[in-house]
């Protein structure tokens, strides 16, 4: 079709404007786009510009990113799907012969790509002048008579490489959720700009705000106010960009929860959730030479520690992680996991076997189906405790293991993942409470400080035997039988607290 400007396209009731409705209601919108495209702006189209993108001047030309901070219910995935109608259909690409150009949306989850999608095709569907653009459709892409195809999945930074890429619009980045990197964002955005170079692409993010991480805060902190030509970053909140939502709704929403409603309605990143576990100190901790398990030794004490699940599909995963103390660090020997389905039977002896070639006699493990777990390691002849505390109560018993370097982990890609994205969470009650975010585990997290402050605590345990232990002279001479006998009770006592604490506490 006939390249058109984005502000002709989404007015005209012909073309996308048939699927938007009436435009006063998208006047914020049409002014983020008109000057995304470095379009000319009316006098109040400038006033609002001025007061969503921190008082900047306006785009020289049309930017290589825009970045759009906005709150819940402000139209966003509508948005995501015009601008991919939009790019694939009145935006010239150079490309070679038989080469064929992707306008790809990329989602937070499935279902929020197929809400994405099924808005696009209705805006195509809406136009009987674009309808015929259409050549083809599937469950999630829109093949068009130009050649360009509108993509619309869940987020993967595997699947966007190998593509021509012609424009790139990040549906919710904020939420993005990934069981093989705690930085999905990052890495998508890694691996779609080189394929948008040759097309000279626009790449766009589109999303509600969460925490003060990830790609869109750095972008946020970055650009925002900047006067850069190449990045534009909006923010406002709910009823900046959609006016037809009624105001005391909203203020009802805030008042029961005023702290996650700057985040919800007023697009403010919250400052209540921070990351458990800084990159620096995981990074320290990860012994990258090391093998993914390490044998047993003798003369060690270990102490496993066990996060057990039911075993049904799309459920937790049945975790155990063993460790021991080496001289001042706290060593992850092992961490291993299963997601369902399985046997939790059968894996409970598969773990019990493994605890035995670690000499462990006993596990501890969470109050999950308490009797269920117990008595399945009591088969194994294996003991069941109950942890005292919860797995947040854990978190923050360990953390000063981590601020020491004191602990020693392996290069496991999903502990990894999951101990970055445990966050921090300040409540009423003054104490703080380490979560992990929806839609996500801690399992491996859980077993990994799990064993670590079993642990720690363990050998703590016997302090007080240790300051029962006085010095005493090997050559001395005993005179009654009671001197001999307090002296061999001395001697059994130093010998237990040295094989309990794994060779490393011997009174002296």
């Amino acid at each position: 079709m006939t390249p058109l400007a984005i502000d002709k396209v989404l007015t005209d009731p012909r073309l996308l404007g048939a699927g938007l409705g009436d435009i006063e209601t998208w006047a914020t919108w049409l002014a983020v786009l008109k000057a995304a495209f470095a379009l000319p702006l009316t006098n109040e189209e400038r006033k609002t510009f001025a007061a969503i993108s921190g008082g900047r001047v306006l785009p020289l030309k049309r930017v290589r990113e825009l970045w759009v901070i906005a709150g819940r219910r402000s139209g966003k995935s509508r948005q995501a799907a015009a601008l991919a109608c939009y790019s694939g259909l009145f935006v010239k690409y150079k490309l070679a012969a038989g080469e064929r150009g992707m306008v790809l949306v990329l989602a937070a989850t499935t279902e929020q790509a197929k809400v994405v999608f099924d808005y696009a095709l209705a805006f195509l569907n809406s136009s009987p002048v674009l309808a015929k653009e259409i050549a083809s459709t599937t469950r999630s892409e829109i093949r068009l008579r130009n050649g360009i195809v509108i993509a619309i999945h869940s987020n993967s930074f595997r699947s966007v490489r190998g593509r021509t890429l012609c424009a790139v619009i990040f549906d919710e980045i904020s939420f993005w959720r990934d069981d093989t990197t705690a930085t999905p964002d990052t890495e998508v955005y890694t691996a779609v700009l080189p394929s948008l170079i040759t097309t000279a692409g626009m790449l766009v993010g589109i999303s509600s705000p969460y925490r003060r991480a990830g790609l869109i805060h750095a972008k946020h902190k970055q650009y925002f106010g900047v006067a850069s030509d190449d990045t534009l970053i909006v923010q406002g909140g709910t009823l900046t960009f959609n006016q037809t939502l009624a105001p005391e709704a909203i203020a009802a929403q805030q008042a029961a929860d005023p702290t996650a409603a700057r985040s919800e309605w007023e697009a403010e990143f919250r400052a209540d959730l921070v990351g458990f576990l800084d990159d620096e100190l995981i990074d320290a901790a990860v012994d990258r030479a090391r093998p993914l398990e390490l044998p047993p030794r003798p003369g060690v004490f270990y102490k496993a520690y066990v996060d057990a699940s039911g075993g049904a599909v799309g459920g937790d995963s049945y975790t155990i992680g063993i460790a021991h103390r080496e001289h001042n660090c706290y060593v992850l020997d092992v961490v291993r996991g299963r997601a369902g389905p399985f046997d939790p039977e059968e894996l409970t002896r598969e773990y019990a076997t493994l605890c035995k070639e670690y000499r462990c006699s006993g596990v501890t493990g969470d109050k999950y189906a308490r009797e269920w777990v117990a008595s399945a390691w009591r088969k194994c002849s294996v003991v069941y405790t109950p942890a005292a505390l919860t797995a947040s109560e854990t978190y923050l018993e360990c953390l000063p293991l981590w601020t020491r370097a004191a602990v020693r982990i392996p290069d496991h890609p999903i502990l990894l993942r999951e101990l970055r994205l445990l966050e921090r969470i300040p409540t009423r009650m003054g104490k703080d409470q380490v979560v992990h975010p929806r839609n996500t585990h801690d399992d491996y997290a859980n077993v990994c400080c799990g064993a670590l402050y079993g642990l720690a605590n363990h050998l703590g345990a016997y302090a007080d035997l240790l300051g029962k232990v006085t010095a005493w002279d090997d050559e001395g001479d005993y005179e009654t039988d009671q001197e001999a006998r307090d002296r061999a009770y001395r001697n059994q006592l130093a010998q237990r607290i040295f094989a309990l604490s794994g060779g490393m506490c011997w009174p002296r």
